[in-house]
């Protein structure tokens, strides 16, 4: 394979989870492309639920604004039962806290998330590559070529990594041979219809629940004069196809012969996949998104997780590609299969309640904002392993956000702190302000942003915490050294021991020292360093 002329990774497929994983890739200054099967951007508003912890992930990669200007708070719902209709609240309005800056999920239809996310992209130099087809995939021990057929004939793509974004019916997870494990009920059909509309309030996202899990909703999109309409097809019946049969189907179930679509912008039908990918990679090559896990709609939570998929691996891989131990590649299934277990779990459950009319089904919390997920017991933060706790958090958990004040008086975000593909390590206290100057950080791979709270010291990285806001969410009673993850998850708690506990867990996530392999890129990424 022609090695000298390999990229570091090929992403195929360009909806949130590629897309978020090249973000996160190029901003690490690595080689990226990201090839995607459509002509053109998607344009409907399959998946219109960001969670919480999305909302953050976007934050970091620099794509929120746009996602917060293209979306809305989700409204309440309206159950109809006849002419009468009563509004029930399935999302709890929560206001925004020092350590959950976004405790609300955000409304918005997927074409303009997945817009944002081009957008970002964009800005960082590089553009999604569309009309470009897989239709072969090969690797060896040094690199991955992938053939695609595009307008302009077959291109042979040299890669070191491949990463497979491409959906339900993934070709890369077929050329892998990776079972999909699950079921798909054939029967089980949804008609998504995007339509312009009038006779109906936009106040509401509207159900009509009917017996045998008959049900009509329509939701709202922000900014605009559309609904999202989802119509649960009967076993036998055949999809209405053009606007006026659509019409007579909703007017027939919901007995409001006010409503009327006057255009339609996006249709499909939806089968309620409930699938896990028994491996999410083989190789030198990944699954992410809708490739590795399929769900039902109930919950927000396919896209939000496979958004989450490419975060989780990105920095890894740039680690890698950087020279650390390929072995922290394995960390990423290890980590985020048992994720998806779990939100297969969640979304088929709440899925099924809704057919059997159970109140309970249409409310959310938070199993489905994703703030509590945590990657603790698994192969980075190991529940026997030297990393000690907090009074409120275990390595692993989702770092919270804090307000600070720098030394010159001004308030910042700890999460603005974290924003970029470095590591962070916060000391609190004069003994673990004192190890961390003496931590040892590797000159190659992610940077480490060193902070100080209550103890002096230079280069602007002193902070004080007159609100006890950090030391409320992060549950310090005493001198503490934190390893935050890039990804924003803790990767070591030390309360004892700090320079060789933390000296530890370093050595597990970052570069060692050696020659340059085919393993790692052919550059220097901008990122790198040893402090900041």
């Amino acid at each position: 394979m022609n090695n000298a002329q390999a990229i570091d990774v090929l992403i195929i497929g360009a909806g949130p989870s590629g897309s978020a994983l090249a973000i996160d890739l190029v901003r690490r200054g690595l080689d990226v492309r990201i090839v995607d099967r459509s002509p053109h951007a998607f344009d409907g508003s399959r998946a219109k639920g960001i969670q919480p912890r999305s909302l953050e992930v976007l934050e970091d990669l620099g794509a929120l604004d746009d996602v917060l200007a293209g979306g809305d708070i989700y409204p309440k719902l309206g159950i109809h039962a006849g002419p009468i209709g009563v509004p029930w609240k399935m999302f709890p309005r929560k206001e925004a806290t020092t350590d959950v800056p976004y405790p609300n999920t955000w409304l918005i239809p997927q074409f303009r998330t997945d817009r944002a996310l081009h957008a970002r992209l964009g800005e960082l130099g590089r553009e999604v590559e569309f009309g470009r087809e897989l239709t072969e995939l090969t690797q060896d021990e040094d690199t991955v070529v992938a053939t695609v057929v595009g307008a302009d004939g077959v291109e042979e793509i040299v890669a070191r990594y491949a990463v497979g974004a491409d959906g339900g019916s993934s070709a890369v997870r077929k050329q892998l041979d990776i079972g999909f494990a699950g079921t798909t009920d054939e029967a089980d059909r949804v008609l998504i219809v995007d339509a312009s509309v009038s006779g109906l309030a936009r106040n509401r996202w509207h159900m009509w629940p009917g017996l045998g899990g008959k049900l009509i909703g329509a939701c709202p999109l922000p900014d605009s004069d559309m609904f999202q309409w989802m119509i649960r097809l009967t076993p036998d019946e055949k999809p209405p196809q053009e606007i006026g049969a659509i019409i007579d189907r909703i007017h027939s179930h919901t007995r409001n012969r006010h409503i009327q679509l006057h255009e339609i912008h996006w249709k499909s039908v939806f089968r309620p996949n409930i699938r896990l990918a028994e491996h999410y990679g083989r190789g030198r090559v990944f699954l992410v998104g809708d490739a590795a896990h399929v769900h039902t709609p109930a919950g927000a939570q396919g896209l939000n997780t496979g958004m989450q998929d490419g975060y989780n691996l990105g920095w890894k891989l740039g680690q890698v590609l950087a020279g650390a131990d390929p072995a922290l590649l394995s960390t990423y299934e290890a980590e985020r299969q048992p994720i998806a277990a779990g939100v297969l779990g969640l979304s088929t459950e709440k899925w099924g309640g809704i057919a059997k009319l159970d109140p309970s089904s249409m409310k959310r919390g938070k199993d489905e904002q994703q703030l509590s997920l945590t990657y603790y017991g698994g192969p980075l933060a190991p529940a026997d392993g030297d990393s000690g706790d907090t009074s409120t958090l275990h390595v692993g958990d989702r770092a919270p956000d804090a307000r600070l004040l720098g030394a010159d008086g001004a308030e910042i975000r700890l999460f603005n702190l974290f924003q970029g593909p470095h590591f962070t390590a916060i000391a609190s206290g004069p003994g673990a302000a004192r190890d961390l100057e003496l931590l040892d950080w590797p000159t190659t791979g992610a940077q480490l942003k060193r902070l100080t709270i209550g103890s002096a010291a230079g280069d602007g990285r002193a902070f004080s915490d007159p609100k006890n806001t950090l030391r409320s969410a992060y549950g310090l009673t005493g001198d503490t050294l934190l390893l935050i993850r890039p990804d924003g998850y803790i990767g070591h708690i030390a309360t004892r021991d700090f320079l060789t506990t933390t000296q530890a867990a370093v050595r597990a996530m970052t570069p060692r020292a050696r020659s340059r392999t085919m393993s790692q890129p052919s550059h220097t990424s901008p990122g790198s360093g040893a402090t900041e």
